[in-house]
């Protein structure tokens, strides 16, 4: 399957990215902007994710919450995301409501900072930390998304400190912090706008160059620190949090190749074949076999920059201790690492793969999304039609290579969450 895809610059940097499909009315904008919590200076955590939620309080033309009004009015869906590298936003309306979608992202990156108001920083400023406390600090596991970057990537690098910031860094933001973070980032020349759908494409065209035209290109922008870090940890690294918990559960990471790159593909699949439903080794063997395990699986953070990580993730079932539920997680990588694959599993995993990868192309707004992700990654959203074919290169051989090389010992991080003694206990006990 090939979607159709065209590419083009405006004179002021942005690149937009067009693909027709008439199948239905609906048509999808999805514009994702080259800033993540990786570009945030390490006294000013937080910012980006705070942008996501300033970025719908209005703008010159755009009252409070104005933005979520208009579209929903016109039948559409939207909303927004953010992440270690990349901030996108997202609508997706019906076809003939293609002109609002476009005049609000258009809006808001041309003239945000006039709408911006110090008592709408400090609305969002206070709506991102509640956020913190109920998905991070109140939840049961929920540091778990901050703690194993922080223990994978060293300190100082862009990978290393919390996506969501902290509750000092997010107290410290002034107006003029978020009005130069917004200058820096939030230009043309870092965004990849993409329309995905039943779109015309000379009226499409039209009304990118009427709204997004005149916006100038941003300045310079302060280069990432040093993204490098060795293939491999080195040993493995193992750190126990106790929480208020119920169950054991255990978070493994491994060091693998950056997204896109050659070996990105193998490590995709050997996450696959570990943890990805419930033909997986993890499940056959940990959740139904020996049954020390509730849940199990396994995936790849798709980190495009540095180095990527392969994740293990395992909750203990009913009375199993920590110690039962690291060891049978561990053996099942042991064996991936020694013994390697077979084609079926590498022909499951690869069916899996592609049959999810597919059916996203045939949705405009997942589309939409996964072009504009190869667009913003690697300059070229055309990629996107080489995704199947790069995985069917991909041979058993060259994913117990893989696990051989990047699965085993001297490669691990292990997050051990276990019940605290004290049921009540608000701050963990961390030891390794």
């Amino acid at each position: 399957m090939r979607i159709p895809v065209e590419s083009y610059r405006l004179p002021n940097g942005l690149h937009v990215v067009l693909s027709e499909d008439h199948t239905a009315p609906i048509v999808a904008v999805n514009l994702w902007y080259h800033v993540g919590s990786a570009n945030e200076r390490l006294e000013r955590t937080g910012f980006a994710h705070l942008f996501e939620h300033m970025l719908f309080q209005g703008s010159e033309n755009v009252q409070a919450n104005e933005h979520f009004e208009l579209v929903q009015r016109a039948g559409g869906t939207l909303n927004g995301s953010t992440w270690l590298d990349r901030t996108n936003y997202y609508e997706t309306v019906p076809s003939n409501q293609l002109a609002i979608a476009l005049w609000l992202e258009a809006d808001r990156m041309g003239r945000f900072v006039p709408g911006l108001t110090q008592e709408k920083l400090d609305t969002q400023r206070d709506v991102v930390k509640n956020e913190r406390r109920w998905s991070v600090d109140n939840q049961p596991y929920g540091t778990w998304w901050e703690r194993l970057p922080a223990l994978c990537f060293p300190e100082g690098h862009p990978f290393n400190h919390s996506l969501i910031g902290s509750m000092e860094h997010l107290s410290d933001a002034s107006l003029e912090d978020v009005a130069d973070f917004f200058r820096t980032y939030y230009a043309p020349d870092n965004a990849v706008l993409t329309i995905a759908g039943d779109l015309d494409r000379a009226e499409a065209m039209r009304l990118v160059e009427e709204y997004f035209g005149p916006i100038p290109r941003g300045g310079a922008r302060p280069p990432l620190r040093d993204m490098t870090v060795p293939d491999t940890f080195g040993s493995t690294h193992r750190v126990v949090v106790e929480d208020a918990v119920a169950l054991p559960r255990l978070f493994v990471a491994c060091r693998t190749p950056v997204f896109g790159s050659e070996g990105y593909y193998a490590a995709s699949i050997a996450s696959a074949i570990l943890g990805l439903r419930t033909g997986s080794r993890l499940e056959q063997s940990l959740v139904r076999g020996q049954r020390v395990a509730s849940q199990a699986s396994a995936f790849t953070y798709d980190l495009a920059k540095g180095s990527d990580l392969l994740i293990i993730d395992a909750t203990a079932h009913g009375d199993v201790s920590a110690e039962q539920l690291e060891a049978a997680v561990l053996a099942e990588l042991d064996q991936l690492h020694a013994d390697g694959v077979t084609d079926d599993e590498v022909e499951r995993a690869r069916a899996l793969i592609e049959t999810s990868f597919i059916t996203s192309l045939q949705a405009a707004a997942e589309r939409a999304d996964q072009l504009s992700r190869f667009a913003t990654y690697f300059g070229d959203a055309e990629i996107a039609n080489e995704q199947v074919a790069r995985y069917q290169a991909v041979t058993a051989a060259d994913v117990s290579r893989l696990a051989r090389e990047r699965l085993g010992s001297d490669n691990r991080v292990l997050l051990m969450y276990v019940p605290a003694p004290d049921a009540s206990l608000d701050d963990a006990a961390v030891t390794t």
